[in-house]
């Protein structure tokens, strides 16, 4: 199933024109400066912006040029900057006040699940007036998918957050699309949030989708504005496995649904970890901290040296060289080398070697 859009809106001083089809899954990130559009875009595949264009959910027509089904007959979630709750209601009724409303075969049968998910079970009784940012904030994420929606629209859910409320609600964001079990659209200009959270990226630009792309695919374009503080990185998906008995944590990359994906699977080993926590994890490599090598190296201390193919050459200025390498089940990294290191090592599209990587970021 695809999601498909294309809207138009003139303004005095203002123009979106966008035009995307995306898979109808996991996260996607509109990505971009503040003013490019991605509020109004988000309010125009809700139906609270008018606008000539189409929209479509898989089989499923929200808007094309002789139909426009309003913003309360579209079966979507929508969670603003700041947490709308009803100040008159309870946690418990801000949190059924849509899924009453709802018949009751299109009633999501794990609210309790949902409510405990989120950690709300102790504060169904209190008033919205009595609650701190971000426990706000998962009361209208709690409401939202208690509508059971078929697509989950997201504004900017952090920024109006402290620091403490921000860690608080990462993580839920990370397991959002599985729990909502719908396609989740998240607006955000914050490149660490985009890292953890997104699996598609659209980066939008002056009200255009300058690119349409998965997380990586984005990240290895040259002179993404992903980069943070002009540091080139690459994110890999995997499993966080069970702590060694000498301190060192497996993360098995390459594996869908604990099995290998392309009948491949790799391993890096992540020291300084506590251990704790297994399963689904991202972790964040810089280019700056991968070199190359024709074979494996003996005698040196860095543990993980991964077979690797170069998939592109970029010549970023200053003699320095942008690689983006294939590992073991897809996963992409980047590297950044001297051009004369590529010079001596004979380095070419389509060239085996070894990635070795000297540190890991973890991101959970």
């Amino acid at each position: 199933m695809t999601i498909s859009a294309a809207f138009k809106i003139q303004r005095a001083r203002f123009t979106l024109d966008v035009d995307f089809e995306l898979p109808a899954c996991g996260m996607t990130a509109l990505f971009g400066p503040s003013g490019c559009g991605k509020t109004t875009l988000l309010r125009a595949m809700a139906g609270l912006e008018r606008c000539a264009g189409n929209f479509w959910l898989g089989e499923q027509c929200w808007q094309d040029p002789t139909l426009f089904v309003p913003p309360h007959k579209r079966r979507l979630g929508y969670v603003f900057q700041e947490a709308s709750l009803f100040p008159h209601l309870s946690v418990l009724g801000n949190l059924e006040f849509g899924w009453r409303r709802l018949p009751q075969a299109l009633r999501r049968d794990d609210k309790d699940q949902i409510i405990d998910w989120l950690g709300l079970t102790p504060l169904l009784g209190q008033g919205a007036s009595e609650l701190s940012g971000g426990q706000r904030q998962r009361v209208a994420i709690g409401r939202a998918l208690l509508s059971s929606p078929e697509l989950l629209l997201l504004d900017e859910p952090l920024s109006a957050l402290d620091g403490k409320a921000k860690r608080e609600i990462l993580p839920l964001l990370e397991h959002l699309s599985a729990q909502a079990k719908v396609p989740v659209f998240y607006v955000t200009h914050a490149p660490e949030e985009v890292e953890r959270l997104a699996d598609r990226v659209l980066l939008m630009d002056r009200g255009k989708i300058k690119y349409n792309d998965s997380l990586q695919q984005a990240l290895a374009r040259p002179n993404s504005p992903l980069y943070r503080d002009d540091e080139v990185a690459g994110i890999i998906s995997g499993q966080l496995q069970t702590c060694l008995p000498d301190g060192r944590v497996p993360f098995a990359y390459g594996v869908e649904h604990g099995r290998a994906k392309n009948s491949e699977a790799g391993r890096i080993w992540l020291t300084g970890h506590d251990g704790s926590a297994t399963g689904a994890a991202r972790l964040r490599i810089l280019a700056s901290d991968v070199s190359i090598a024709l074979a494996p190296v003996t005698g040196i201390s860095i543990v993980n040296q991964l077979p690797a193919q170069v998939l592109s050459i970029t010549d970023v200025g200053q003699g320095r060289v942008l690689l983006r390498l294939a590992l073991a089940g897809g996963e992409q990294i980047p590297a950044q080398l001297s051009a004369y290191s590529v010079a001596q090592l004979d380095l070419k599209v389509g060239s085996p070697c070894y990635a070795l990587i000297k540190a890991v970021a973890l991101l959970i």
